[in-house]
């Protein structure tokens, strides 16, 4: 099947554009009546932010379009927090994302609290176990990653192909796994469902992330029947380097990466680039990125008998990035 992306700035609103990219995309070839499909969006903070996470209207409008090609849709994502877990059950409540479900008939699900079963995954000479929900395994037919363009810390980018680690569903499993973060991203692509992406590029995270840095005024939508190809042309719109991020050259060594130009793009890339991102980090994020790294770190800092006492003196230096102690109370800057 050809590669194919739509790139559009999101006017007069999201629908219509989406609509359009789900047409050029052919998914009346891919989705037909009856079948499900899964939306999987970022929600990654207690509350909505600007650059951070998927806009609701974005998901809203998805929904709205793909009731065209079938009644069976399926909003999820897991638990997040990482080391201070909150629930995604709250998220979907402070964000309106659980109205979708009564409102359009369709249904909302926390992945976390979904029964799962374990793919096995290579990692070099390692084969690991990696849960991964049933629902997506064995019930869904069309997969759709809703990301947003964000820096992040440790992968230096988070777009279509990463956002795919919150469907792991516990975030302490997803902890453990953070030192074997390329070949577990790319296996648990592999064994999810046909995937497209639905970039919502409205606003755009710098500097840092994925909780925090510099939001972007971006307003554009990318919609692409290749989630590779989606990072790849989400490089280019931030002003980076794909042949730096780590994850891509796996994924290019693996064979897996498209070219770029042999992806059927409609839409003036140029006109869409704003600014160049860049990833800036402070000393606490240097700590943080070797127990991602490493194994033996990962161990010391999420999982061994010093790890509560770590994480106190690095909140001496680092401001928590939400309320740990209540998540529901976090306040979004300016309120």
């Amino acid at each position: 099947m050809k590669k194919k992306i739509l790139l559009k700035k999101i006017e007069p609103n999201y629908r219509e554009v989406i609509q359009e990219g789900l047409e050029w995309i052919g998914m009346g070839s891919r989705l037909k009546r009856g079948d499900a499909v899964f939306l999987k969006p970022n929600l990654t903070f207690p509350l909505f932010q600007k650059g951070v996470m998927t806009n609701p209207s974005c998901i809203e409008a998805l929904v709205i379009a793909l009731k065209d090609y079938t009644d069976k849709i399926v909003i999820g994502e897991a638990d997040s927090g990482g080391y201070n877990r909150f629930s995604i059950d709250e998220v979907f409540h402070k964000t309106g994302v659980h109205k979708l479900e009564e409102k359009y008939g369709i249904r909302v699900v926390n992945l976390s609290s979904l029964p799962h079963r374990s793919v096995e995954i290579a990692c070099g000479s390692k084969r690991l176990g990696v849960p991964l929900p049933v629902l997506l395994l064995d019930e869904i037919d069309q997969f759709i990653t809703v990301p947003v363009p964000k820096i992040h810390m440790y992968t230096q980018i988070s777009v279509a192909v990463k956002n795919q680690w919150g469907c792991i569903p516990q975030p302490h499993m997803r902890l453990r796994l953070h030192p074997f973060f390329e070949p577990v991203i790319l296996g648990v692509n592999q064994h999810l469902p046909p995937s497209i992406a639905v970039v919502d590029g409205k606003y755009g995270l710098n500097r840092s992330g994925p909780l925090r840095g510099d939001p972007v005024d971006l307003n554009w939508l990318m919609i692409s029947n290749d989630i590779y190809a989606a990072d790849l042309l989400a490089c280019r719109l931030m002003g980076i380097d794909s042949r730096k991020i780590r994850y891509l050259r796996f994924l290019q060594k693996k064979g897996i990466l498209p070219k770029i130009g042999e992806v059927q793009i409609r839409g003036e890339v140029e006109n869409h680039i704003k600014e160049k991102f860049y990833l800036q980090k402070d000393w606490t994020d240097s700590l943080s990125t070797l127990a991602f790294r490493f194994s033996s770190l990962n161990y010391l800092a999420y999982y061994s008998r010093l790890s509560d006492f770590l994480h106190k003196v690095l909140y001496l230096f680092r401001k928590p990035f939400y309320d740990y102690e209540s998540p529901d109370k976090t306040q979004v800057k300016g309120e």
